[in-house]
């Protein structure tokens, strides 16, 4: 049977397919999909949310006798892959396929690194969790943190017991045959099929130019959630330098030491970089997003302690170089020292042609930036990589059933495209709302008046609403006035992890959640407690961000239009995000507001409308409130 023959009614999995799945748009992208691995050529596919993607990609991946990655947005969908649609796939097949799950190395428990922080008697965290983790780690197979309970593995411990990139000792750790990420990876290398995200694929990639990697030959890639594919291309063909992995080597070189009393030069050059560090945390405080390094650099302080900073990393690699040859974790600290003084060259130093450069603030710190302004030219040795066919896929890559925003940004010009409408019937199960009266988006009242045009809708509602927001500003608006005119639960990205706050919603019933960029996706709420989602204004990225602004100019200098071939795909793909939070299952009822008046006032607004659903539209807000009476009372 072929993939498209296995998917059908008299196949495997004719009884344990989802019952609302599409089945022969199933086919038609298994059958897709099959071609594109055989051939070794490349596929884009939108496929609605319902269509059942997973298991279209699934099906023809294990039964090509082929080795696949398959990689995920997130760890949550990774599992959700691994644990719950990966077995039924392979079971109903019959196939012997061996299978890997494969987590970047934060994920994993460092025997090297638990045992420094049980010894180390500066450490800050209480003695009982180290202990704790110490008796775990005798009896974990895996070493994967996520079997921890959350309140042992907090955000203050998890540094101290786990590695990264920069302070792993690889093949000179004295731990390294017990080392849970060597085991994870020879797992991987061993496997027909291994399950990755985002982020360890692009880290893999970075590996493998350095004559490294951990991934094995594949001859398949399938990406999923591939429409976040442009932005962290961005971030990782760039270079980067955070307060975080200052403070992280530091500690690092602090707790190497501690057994040495003969180091006084070098314990003085330490606390330098760690004040340093400090000084360079201040400018990143009530940043807001990103900002032009230039302009950075104008904030106060920001200029000498970057130039400290420097100073440190010298004065700090030249003692570790002159004592490495007594730890293998000096002689790496030492390298990462150098490391991190020429990348922080590359960042701060003299502009070079085609980057954009910034900074962004990162928890209690920030992290400063240089990357190229378009990821075309490194996404295509970043393909050459890993030769041989790759799948991207998700529920929105297309404007308006076009792909060339997505292709054009990533050198995919080759590719096959195919767009899969998703099975839910919106004109039945969702209205949309206009609402008429809204200033323009730029009015400094905008998201008071969009707060005030909300909270009837609400009250007719019954609670059970995601108010989307384009930023934080808005959002700690909107969520204010809602507050003092609401009875309802409101909870406000923020107050809590994002998981614990859709848990929370869902729970409630009735709750009213306020949110912004990371809730227009990835969020799965089905049933009665999400009736109605609203979007302040359509998301035309920030202005001032450094990122998109040097993308706007560059198209301009080409002499393009930056608004028709970036700014209103990327809104368009985006607001498709936010909408398909509403609908998720063929149950499911609601409303979706958009306040955004230009969707009504300017010539692109019918652009904008024909990219959604099609599904009755509403501008009288009585006729809503008696529609949304009616729903909750059904």
């Amino acid at each position: 049977m072929n993939a498209a023959e296995l998917l059908g009614e008299s196949g495997p999995f004719a009884r344990s397919l989802p019952g609302f799945a599409p089945r022969i748009q199933q086919q038609t992208m298994a059958a897709a999909v099959e071609q594109a691995i055989a051939e070794r050529s490349r596929l884009v596919v939108e496929a609605g949310t319902g269509t059942g993607k997973t298991y279209a990609y699934l099906v023809p991946a294990l039964a090509s006798g082929r080795r696949v990655v398959v990689s995920t947005g997130t760890k949550n969908l990774q599992d959700q892959l691994f644990f719950r649609d990966l077995p039924k796939v392979r079971d109903a097949l019959g196939l012997p396929v061996r299978v890997s799950l494969l987590k970047g190395r934060s994920n994993y428990l460092c025997i090297y690194r638990m045992r420094k922080a049980v010894i180390d008697p500066r450490s800050r965290v209480r003695r009982d969790k180290l202990t704790y983790i110490d008796d775990w780690a005798i009896r974990t197979d895996s070493g994967e943190i996520s079997e921890l309970p959350p309140t042992i593995a907090d955000d203050q411990l998890l540094p101290l017991v786990t590695s990264t990139a920069d302070n792993c000792l690889g093949g000179k750790c004295p731990d390294f045959a017990e080392c849970h990420v060597v085991k994870a990876r020879r797992a991987a290398q061993a496997a027909d099929l291994v399950v990755v995200n985002h982020h360890l694929l692009f880290a893999d990639f970075r590996l493998k130019e350095e004559g490294f990697g951990v991934l094995p030959g594949a001859d398949a890639i399938v990406i999923d959630e591939a429409h976040q594919l442009p932005e962290l291309a961005t971030q990782f063909f760039g270079e980067r330098v955070s307060t975080r992995q200052l403070s992280d080597l530091s500690r690092d070189i602090a707790v190497e030491i501690q057994v040495f009393r003969d180091m006084p030069r070098l314990n003085e050059a330490l606390d330098q970089l760690a004040l340093a560090t400090i000084e360079l945390e201040r400018p990143f405080s009530e940043l807001g997003g990103r900002l032009s390094l230039d302009d950075f650099s104008t904030r106060a302080g920001a200029a000498s302690a970057v130039g400290a900073v420097r100073t440190a990393l010298d004065e700090c690699r030249d003692c570790l170089q002159a004592v490495a040859d007594r730890s293998t974790g000096l002689t790496h600290c030492a390298g990462r020292a150098t490391t991190m003084a020429n990348t922080l060259d590359k960042v701060a130093g003299n502009a070079a042609l085609g980057l954009v450069r910034w900074a962004e603030a990162v928890g209690r710190g920030g992290a400063l930036h240089a990357a190229p302004i378009e990821p075309i030219e490194g996404f295509k040795r970043f393909m050459a990589t890993y030769p041989g066919a790759w799948i991207f896929t998700s529920a929105t890559i297309a404007a308006n059933q076009d792909f060339s925003h997505f292709t054009a940004t990533l050198g995919l010009d080759d590719a096959e495209t195919l767009r899969l409408d998703g099975p839910f019937d919106y004109a039945e199960q969702a209205r949309l709302y206009l609402p008429p009266g809204l200033p323009d988006p730029n009015d400094p009242d905008y998201p008071d008046r969009v707060a005030e045009a909300l909270v009837p809708l609400i009250e007719a509602s019954g609670g059970g609403a995601f108010v989307l927001c384009t930023s934080y500003r808005a959002m700690d608006r909107i969520a204010e006035r809602l507050r003092a005119s609401l009875a309802f639960p409101l909870l406000v990205q923020g107050e809590e992890g994002k998981a614990a706050l859709i848990d929370r919603f869902a729970k409630a019933g009735n709750a009213v959640l306020v949110a912004t960029a990371s809730f227009w996706e990835g969020v799965d709420v089905k049933g009665a407690a999400l009736r109605l989602v609203a979007i302040d204004k359509l998301p035309f990225g920030q202005q001032g961000d450094p990122v998109f602004e040097a993308r706007i100019k560059l198209i301009r200098e080409r002499g393009g239009n930056p608004f028709n071939e970036l700014q209103l795909p990327r809104a368009i793909t985006s607001l498709r995000q936010g909408v398909g939070r509403l609908i998720r299952d063929p149950s499911d009822r609601g409303l979706i507001v958009l306040c955004d008046p230009r969707i009504r006032g300017k010539s692109y607004g019918k652009r904008v409308l024909a990219s959604l659903p099609p599904m009755p539209v509403l501008t009288d807000r009585a006729k809503v409130c008696d529609w949304l009476r009616e729903e909750l009372a059904a």
